[in-house]
C-alpha cells in the first residue's frame, strides 16, 4: 500500500518539498508519496487527527503552525520542547504524532556550508515566529551579537527569555532603521507571500539571508542586491531540514549537494 507523507501549512502550494521528497522516495525504492496539504489554522487539530488515522508516515510543518503543532503532538523531542516549535512530525507505532525540530540543525548546516561565521558579529533577526526561534537558538549558541526585531515586542521578548537572553530587542520599525550596522541579517518574516516588501539600507557587503525562497523571497533579495548586500535565499535550509526529516522517517540520509542542485535548477526554471 502506498503510504502518505506531506507538508502542511498556509500557504503551501509554492513548496518545493514534494519535489525534493518524492525524488528521495523514488531513489530509495520507498512506496510512498509526499504532498503539499493546505491546512488553515482552525483546521489544524482535525487535520492532524485525520492524517494520523489514515496512517500518514510523517509530516513537515510550515507557517503558521510550527508552534501550535507542538502543543497538539502526543510527544516531542527535547529540542522541539526547548525551542517551543516543531517542523517535523513522525507517526509512532502507537498511532500518535511525535514532534521534532529539524529547522535548527538545518539552519546550522547552511551556515557551515555557506562559510558564514556569526561569532562576535552584529546579527539582526527579523521576526519572532516558529522558524525564528530555531534560527535564534543557533545564532545565540554560536556567539552572535543578536538583535531581535519584531512587530510585536512581547513575542520577541518571550523568544529572548527562552533562547537568547543576551539579545537586544527592537520593534521591527526601529530594527529596519538600524540595519546598516548589521554584518548579517536573517529575515524570517513571510512578507513576500502577502506582497509586502522590505526597505533596506545600503550595505558594504553585509549578508542578507532570507529563509524563504522563490517568489516569496524575490522582492527582498532584489532589494538587498540593489543595496549592496550579499543576498542568500532559504533553499539550502529547506533542503537541509528536509534531509534531516527524511532520515527521521526512514533512517536514510539523502545527498544534500545533489538535492540542492536539483531544487535550484527547478526554481530557476519556474522563475
Amino acid at each position: 500500500m502506498t503510504r502518505l507523507l506531506g507538508v502542511i501549512g498556509d500557504p503551501v502550494a509554492h513548496s518545493l518539498s514534494p519535489y525534493i521528497h518524492n525524488h528521495w522516495l523514488r531513489e530509495n525504492g520507498i512506496d510512498a508519496v509526499y504532498a503539499a496539504i493546505e491546512v488553515k489554522a482552525d483546521e489544524l487539530a482535525a487535520s492532524l487527527e485525520s492524517l494520523c488515522a489514515h496512517e500518514a508516515i510523517g509530516l513537515n510543518v510550515t507557517l503558521p503552525h510550527k508552534e501550535s503543532v507542538l502543543r497538539l503532538a502526543a510527544t516531542a523531542s527535547d529540542t522541539a520542547r526547548r525551542l517551543g516549535a516543531a517542523n517535523t512530525l513522525v507517526r509512532t507505532p502507537e498511532g500518535q504524532w511525535h514532534a521534532e525540530n529539524t529547522d535548527a540543525p538545518g539552519f546550522a548546516l547552511t551556515l557551515d556550508y555557506g562559510d558564514i561565521n556569526v561569532e562576535g558579529r552584529e546579527v539582526f533577526l527579523l521576526g519572532a515566529g516558529g522558524s525564528a526561534r530555531a534560527v535564534a537558538d543557533v545564532l545565540a549558541r554560536r556567539g552572535a551579537r543578536l538583535t531581535l526585531c519584531n512587530r510585536t515586542i512581547a513575542r520577541a521578548e518571550s523568544l529572548a527569555l527562552d533562547l537568547a537572553p543576551a539579545a537586544r530587542i527592537l520593534s521591527l520599525e526601529d530594527g529596519l532603521a538600524q540595519l546598516s550596522r548589521a554584518s548579517v541579517v536573517i529575515n524570517t518574516l513571510s512578507l513576500g507571500h502577502s506582497g509586502e516588501t522590505l526597505r533596506l539600507p545600503e550595505s558594504a557587503g553585509g549578508i542578507f539571508y532570507d529563509i524563504s525562497y522563490g517568489k516569496g523571497a524575490a522582492a527582498a533579495l532584489a532589494e538587498a542586491r540593489r543595496k549592496g548586500w550579499r543576498a542568500l535565499d532559504g533553499l539550502g535550509m529547506l533542503v537541509a531540514q528536509a534531509s534531516l526529516s527524511f532520515e527521521l522517517w526512514f533512517g536514510a540520509a539523502p545527498d544534500l549537494a545533489a538535492a540542492h542542485a536539483r531544487a535550484r535548477s527547478l526554481l530557476e526554471a519556474v522563475q
